[in-house]
């Protein structure tokens, strides 16, 4: 990986971002120095302009970065690091120093799929999830035949409005399967992508 650290005064942008979600965390600068730390640590760590010194994200927090990936630009002077964050990015207790929104679109499948791991501990008796996550494991494969059957009938007799609905219900029952039997959602992305190539 060749980086244009000359261009830019000696100092690169490096935008992180959700490997899970792909919500955009922060924005900070790196040197040659701080990009060696980051990789050689497994941490996201930055050049810190106003300090001039280097700092590693989270190392009063505890909110590291974990590093998944480090990316350059086509220019050679930008990083992309894709990084797994250990509680929130932002020094204002939010998820990402964009605002609080939270991951849009498909990101929002991961953050699902977390919400739906933790049910795995949670009283059965206040939460459907639970109760699905600590019941037997064929009322959830039960419930999956169940939505799809509810999906396909409002594909072909209901609205695009019931169609959206049941859906939803169909994704949300399949990620509890998946979360039940241990298998992430990313395990199905990736046998998608096998397919696909």
């Amino acid at each position: 990986m060749k980086i244009d650290f000359e261009k830019g005064g000696g100092l690169v942008p490096a935008i992180v971002q959700d490997a899970r979600t792909e919500q955009v965390l922060m924005l900070g600068y790196m040197n040659a120095e701080s990009l060696r730390k980051t990789s050689d640590t497994g941490l996201v760590t930055f050049y810190s302009r106003s300090r001039d010194t280097l700092w590693t994200k989270g190392e009063a927090s505890g909110n590291t970065l974990s590093v998944e990936s480090i990316a350059v630009d086509c220019d050679n002077d930008t990083l992309l690091i894709r990084a797994v964050p250990a509680g929130p990015t932002c020094h204002l207790g939010t998820t990402s120093c964009f605002g609080d929104s939270g991951p849009e679109g498909l990101g929002f499948l991961a953050y699902l799929e977390d919400l739906i791991e933790g049910r795995k501990t949670a009283d059965p008796d206040s939460s459907y999830t639970a109760s699905l996550l600590q019941g037997p494991l064929r009322r959830a494969a039960q419930k999956v035949g169940e939505e799809g059957v509810e999906t396909a009938l409002a594909a072909v007799a209901e609205t695009d409005d019931k169609l959206t609905s049941e859906a939803a219900d169909l994704v949300y029952h399949l990620m509890v399967l998946l979360a039940a039997k241990n298998v992430k959602f990313a395990d199905v992305v990736s046998e998608l992508q096998r397919r696909h190539q």
